[in-house]
């Protein structure tokens, strides 16, 4: 069930702050919206200025009607808190809110996010404001959700920030005699006989000791996810008990969104693709955005539908280049993200504004404020369209794939100092495996390593560097219970603290792989090495590792260089499962192969039963006695689908048969249904 009563939320940002003067428009907005479908707006995002215009004096009466106002015509609020733009009263009379750079000079007044996450004061206005805010609207009927702030990130080294560091620090070793094992501080000579001599990381000073880089990461992630929940606190104790969020940004490398799962109620995203653009295919675009949405996702506990919090209904403003939605792109990126699991589409923003940096940023409304443009038009389709699909909304997605994309792991893989520096490709890494299943309508999760594995049958670790918790015991248990384990080169070398491990690695799962590595070749742009399987060959780049095996079986072996007839595919059985190793960075043609064959076979195969062309895939959420599969098209030319399966087109009521030929126009998704546990979703029990 949504937080709607059932319904798919459609709307957005709403800024009426910024019309005080014009109630005429602040009138328009209402009508309009409703002839656009849209059913709910994020409100007071960056209002405080017009909510505490001077300090202590507080003014709600613009959000009270625009509430009532919008509810009474069947509009309801996700209500903001303005923490992500304080006003400026504040930073003059308390400069100490104001972040300090890591060169140690102190920001001016300005931008947004530039405030301190650890100052008393801050904490202390954003306390007062959000319990207000809740005690005068928690108990409003047409408020269902708290928009927490906006899109958190940034950190600041203050002498606050830093002394608040050392005291995690101390909480986490207990001892200096720890950390400085652990950091490996005989290095260099960088010891630390107190306390007080450990500092953040800075380009004045130290900015080479791993384990000193990756705690700071970890304490500045963990230090914003504790004021986000300073901020739920201050709501609960202004009476309020609706659910919370606060939009996260895709694979934005400055926090750990896992931080946040036990905090939020509702995971929320932002999502700005650069379709058509001159470097990748729209088709690789809606791969990788695919894989956003279910990280997205699975940052919930529960992995239970999500929302997609904003969006541009045209184009942006601050990309390289601000290309505009082809005809039907709207409707199929909008649809993309219910597909994986959303159950809003809202837009930044509603109504354009006169100024600031994102005047000319993609709105429902433009300038001339007129609802007779193309924009305005695709969007009131989506709002109609998602009217239609509710009997879908509140419907789970449960792969039974999943791939593991670790935040501490990336950051601790991207500042280890070899083998590449010139380009480690972590991330890319993990969208490429993501994209082979994808290609091949095989939904996946994409998760932290600290969750749960027991609900798959194939789980995919790339480049799992460093090891942290019981990631590697779990492993070990998932594929004993009779999982498949994908894992690859660059695997088990550091622990949670990135200290190199002792002995053979990849540490604690050497039995699991059946092999040990060696060492690692890396490769500059433009070498290559090949392997041959299957009767085909592939090319390598980037990392060939090197590596022995004990108990696993050889599938594949590079052909050049002095490892020539090495391995470079294996697997191994362990217990009732399988553990398959690929040593070398391949390209998207082996791992399309290589899950076409593997997948099924670990009981991880395609939603639907057919042969998707290429730039068509298909997703499925599951509801208590449905499957709905979202056949997606995402080149410009028709296509056609031959099914190999009954199914029954939920929008028409068609009725299409084994052997039929399912037809999709260019950019468009088509949305099918079949009794649940029909086909291949089924959860393994």
């Amino acid at each position: 069930m949504s937080i709607l009563h059932g319904k798919f939320l459609h709307g957005g940002d709403y800024n009426p702050d910024q019309w005080l003067d014009r109630p005429d428009i602040l009138e328009e907005d209402v009508r309009q919206m409703k002839r656009a479908g849209v059913n709910v707006v994020s409100l007071g995002i960056f209002a405080w200025a017009a909510l505490e215009p001077e300090e202590g004096k507080y003014d709600f009466s613009f959000l009270e009607e625009r509430i009532q106002t919008l509810y009474e015509n069947g509009i309801h609020t996700i209500l903001a808190t303005p923490s992500g733009g304080r006003p400026m009263w504040m930073a003059f009379r308390y400069p100490e809110v104001l972040r300090v750079r890591a060169e140690g000079q102190k920001e001016l007044m300005g931008e947004r996010h530039n405030h301190c996450y650890t100052s008393p004061v801050y904490r202390e206005k954003v306390w007062e404001m959000n319990r207000r805010l809740a005690e005068k609207f928690a108990g409003h009927p047409g408020v269902i959700a708290w928009h927490i702030s906006n899109e958190y990130g940034g950190a600041c080294w203050c002498e606050k920030c830093q002394e608040a560091f050392r005291g995690y620090l101390k909480q986490k070793y207990g001892s200096l005699e720890e950390l400085n094992r652990q950091w490996w501080t005989a290095f260099w000579s960088h010891r630390y006989d107190c306390w007080e001599h450990v500092q953040a990381p800075s380009p004045l000073g130290e900015s080479d000791t791993h384990g000193l880089n990756l705690d700071w990461r970890r304490f500045c992630s963990r230090q914003t996810a504790d004021f986000c929940a300073w901020e739920k606190k201050a709501l609960e104790a202004g009476g309020s008990s609706l659910p919370v969020t606060t939009n996260l940004m895709g694979f934005y490398d400055g926090l750990d969104y896992a931080d946040f799962r036990d905090i939020l109620e509702l995971s929320s995203w932002d999502s700005y693709p650069e379709w058509h653009s001159g470097e990748k295919s729209d088709v690789q675009t809606a791969a990788e955005i695919a894989c956003t949405a279910d990280y997205m996702r699975c940052i919930q506990k529960d992995r239970k539908p999500f929302l997609l919090m904003e969006s541009t209904p045209s184009a942006t403003n601050w990309q390289r280049f601000s290309r505009l939605k082809r005809p039907r792109m709207h409707m199929l990126s909008s649809l993309q993200a219910v597909a994986h699991g959303a159950d809003s589409v809202q837009y930044f923003q509603w109504r354009k504004g006169r100024g600031g940096s994102e005047k000319f940023h993609g709105a429902v409304l433009d300038h001339d404020a007129t609802d007779d443009t193309r924009v305005f038009r695709d969007v009131a389709e989506v709002g109609s369209r998602l009217q239609g699909l509710e009997k879908i909304c509140g419907s789970l997605v449960r792969p039974r794939a999943a791939i593991l994309l670790d935040q501490e792991n990336r950051w601790a893989l991207e500042d280890s100092h070899g083998p590449r520096n010139d380009g480690i490709h972590y991330l890319e890494t993990v969208k490429a495996h993501y994209g082979a299943l994808w290609k091949l309508g095989i939904p996946a999760d994409v998760i932290s390593s600290d969750c749960s594995l027991e609900e798959y049958r194939l789980v995919i670790a790339p480049m799992l560097y460093l090891l942290k918790g019981d990631i590697a015991e779990r492993l070990k248990a998932f594929v004993d219970g009779g999982g498949t384990l994908v894992g690859t080169y660059q695997t088990g070398l550091v622990n949670e603290n990135d200290l190199c491990f002792e002995g053979r690695v990849p540490h604690g799962l050497t039995e699991v792989f059946g092999l040990h590595r060696e060492e690692i070749d890396a490769l500059w742009d433009g070498q290559c090495n090949h392997v041959a399987w299957n009767d085909r060959e592939y090319v390598l780049t980037e990392l060939c590792e090197r590596i022995h095996p004990s108990s696993a079986a050889v599938l594949a072996r590079y052909q050049e260089d002095f490892y020539a007839g090495e391995p470079v595919l294996t697997v191994n059985e362990y217990g009732r499962g399988k553990a398959y190793y690929i040593a070398a960075h391949t390209g998207m043609d082996f791992l399309y192969d290589f899950y076409l064959e593997t997948a099924p076979a670990a009981g991880a195969g395609p939603c639907m039963k057919a042969a998707l062309p290429e730039g068509v895939t298909v997703t499925v959420r599951t509801g208590e006695e449905t499957d709905y599969l979202f056949v997606q098209n995402w080149n410009p030319e028709d296509v056609a689908v031959t099914v190999e399966e009954k199914l029954t087109d939920f929008e028409s009521g068609e009725r299409i048969g084994a052997g039929d030929s399912l037809k999709l126009s260019g950019y468009s998704v088509r949305i099918l249904e079949r009794p649940a546990g029909s086909g291949n979703t089924e959860r393994f029990e």
